[in-house]
């Protein structure tokens, strides 16, 4: 290992020229963390001399603004115990040596240690309430455009028709019963009414849907559409897919119950 022991003597010109020759290893430590607002910064070699088994003093890793706490502590006993920081780049040897944890729980447990309690009180969190303020502003901003569409009864009877769908599709059986997605071989219809997977209860799903729509669209839709010739087009067309999607229903009906007799379309 190199001279630990250099790095003072480099401070020490530092401290002559400023007018302060600290003559013990603890002074110079005292006067470092004083300019480093509390923490002392190491690399390998401090960090053997600051952890000396000879050392009269504290020394204990810590975050910057438990450190910053201890130094609101009077000289003579703050001068007993030093908060320091070690870079990986500058002492990897002795890196894992030191671990970090939060300030406040540190500073609880340090003050258990030291001849008076250690004075820290948590920052406050400006960047988590900025967040909370931003958050609060655009939940306030998407609402006031949001508004119209939840306060309107279609949007409602949407909702529901949907969920009516999902239901009578088999949804909350497939829940409780944590059925999977489709078989192993790709079959997505389960043999059985006491069976299902979840790819079936979307098909199903769809297959109401359309034949619901399509009624509708018989019902409310079409009575209001000229020239007669557009509006007679389109009873032709929903009927025709009420026909089908029927029919399509029918089969997957037919595929989960083998004995049944009937079907739309021969």
């Amino acid at each position: 290992m190199e001279n630990p022991f250099i790095f003072l003597l480099i401070l020490y010109h530092l401290f002559i020229s400023s007018g302060a020759v600290p003559t013990t290893p603890q002074q110079w430590f005292s006067q470092l963390a004083s300019a480093g607002n509390g923490v002392i910064k190491l690399n390998a070699d401090t960090f053997d001399i600051l952890t000396s088994p000879k050392r009269t003093w504290e020394f204990d890793p810590s975050f910057q603004a438990v450190a910053k706490a201890w130094s609101n502590v009077s000289p003579k006993t703050r001068d007993e115990h030093f908060f320091a920081t070690l870079d990986f780049e500058d002492g990897s040897s002795v890196f894992q040596k030191t671990s970090g944890i939060d300030p406040a729980p540190l500073a609880e447990f340090l003050s258990d240690h030291t001849p008076v309690a250690i004075p820290y009180k948590a920052p406050i969190d400006w960047r988590r309430y900025t967040t909370i303020t931003l958050e609060v502003l655009a939940a306030a901003v998407l609402l006031r455009f949001l508004f119209p569409i939840i306060n309107n009864r279609w949007t409602w009877a949407a909702g529901v028709v949907i969920t009516c769908l999902a239901m009578t599709s088999g949804y909350m059986f497939s829940r409780i019963k944590n059925v999977p997605f489709n078989a192993p071989n790709g079959n997505w219809i389960a043999l059985g009414h006491q069976n299902q997977f979840g790819q079936e209860v979307q098909a199903v799903a769809f297959l109401y849907g359309t034949l619901a729509f399509s009624l509708l669209a018989l019902m409310l839709v079409v009575p209001y559409q000229s020239p007669p010739q557009y509006q007679r087009f389109q009873v032709y067309f929903w009927t025709v897919v009420i026909m089908i999607v029927y029919s399509v229903l029918i089969s997957v009906y037919r595929v989960k119950n083998r004995a049944y007799p009937f079907k739309l379309f021969h």
